[in-house]
């Protein structure tokens, strides 16, 4: 049957084309569902997310059955900062033998991206919306942010057209006293030198999400693939750490009354995950997320350290037995080397692709 490529605009095609995640993965034991409250906002057009950016969806139907998707966007924020004309192709889903059909939307999704003024698309970094395409470990529950896609994946993007552009590592920790004396050390370390770790929920609203934009954004802005934040964007996250317990292990730190770190972290939340018969969760599957900067100038002074121990102290409190450090990038060595320092192992890869317009 023919090959049909659309463009879904209307609530109920949108929601459908959501909720084919929910069909792709259905073959696993334990999985995230799609996120509907999430994503049918940033595609509708009436999400923060959507600030600055120029997006469309497309669908590709086999018979009249859906079997790819793909969402292309202009994102502005990312071509100013980073003086580069890159277009971003987001929420790609495919069923094992769309080969043709992939071929076919990514050519159409890169196609309107080049209209707009586009040099190339990059598949798998786009944050807070996508994230990079995991190469090894296929069947443990990664930490909720991160994608759980089948390993044809890295095939049919290939064959239409990708290639590897940045590679990324997943650190894991399992729990140890040591490791417990370790980060108690490393807290009050840098307590002696002049810094203070306060909780997110001792800070104001206002001024914690302040706060928080102005240190990342300066502490990533030479970080690859880096986007700034805004202030809509920024309170968006803030609520959705809130709601799965993020200000009980997030935290600032502050040098003279000035943030000078940021650290984001979101407990386990496992229960949510869909889980096929007999499926259960392994200790090692709960697992929080974690995203950590600091600014330049306080660098090297155990400031990263010390947020990340708080964090971990208060998730080892309520029994977490594994830890999550997240993704990091290959050559990022001075984050990497802090995740040594944590007692953190690589678990899993990942990677970013590109597909050149001009070759």
């Amino acid at each position: 049957m023919a090959i049909r490529i659309e463009v879904p605009e209307d609530n109920a095609s949108l929601t459908e084309f959501v909720l084919f995640h929910d069909r792709v993965y259905a073959y696993r034991g334990a999985r995230w569902p799609a996120s509907v409250e999430i994503e049918l906002p940033l595609l509708t057009g009436q999400s923060p997310l959507c600030e600055g950016r120029t997006i469309r969806a497309f669908a590709a139907r086999d018979g009249g059955e859906l079997v790819a998707r793909a969402v292309a966007v202009v994102d502005e924020r990312y071509c100013r900062h980073w003086n580069e004309r890159l277009g971003h192709v987001v929420m790609f889903e495919a069923t094992a033998g769309a080969r043709d059909a992939v071929k076919l939307i990514m050519d159409e999704a890169c196609q309107w991206l080049e209209s707009h003024g586009t040099i190339a698309a990059r598949a798998g970094d786009l944050f807070p919306i996508d994230f990079p395409f995991v190469i090894d470990e296929y069947e443990l529950l990664p930490p909720n942010l991160l994608r759980q896609n089948p390993d044809y994946y890295h095939s049919l993007l290939k064959d239409a057209g990708f290639e590897t552009e940045q590679g990324m590592v997943d650190y894991k920790i399992e729990v140890t006293p040591a490791l417990v004396a370790r980060y108690e050390s490393a807290l009050e370390a840098a307590r002696r030198a002049g810094f203070e770790i306060v909780p997110a929920k001792e800070i104001p609203n206002d001024r914690r999400v302040a706060e928080y934009i102005d240190v990342m954004n300066d502490a990533f802005k030479r970080h690859w693939g880096h986007v700034p934040v805004t202030r809509e964007e920024g309170t968006l996250l803030d609520a959705m750490s809130a709601f799965t317990g993020g200000h009980e292990t997030s935290v600032m730190a502050y040098r003279e009354g000035a943030a000078v770190g940021a650290l984001f972290v979101t407990p386990d939340v496992s229960s949510a995950a869909i889980l096929g018969s007999g499926r259960k969760i392994a200790d090692s599957e709960k697992l929080n997320t974690l995203g950590i900067g600091v600014r330049e100038a306080a660098r090297g002074r155990g400031v990263n350290l010390a947020m990340a121990s708080y964090a971990f102290l208060q998730l080892i409190r309520k029994g977490a037995k594994y830890l999550s450090y997240t993704l990091v990038l290959d050559d990022n060595w001075p984050s990497r080397r802090t995740a040594e320092k944590l007692g953190a192992k690589v678990c899993a890869n990942y990677l970013v692709y590109r597909r050149n317009f001009r070759v």
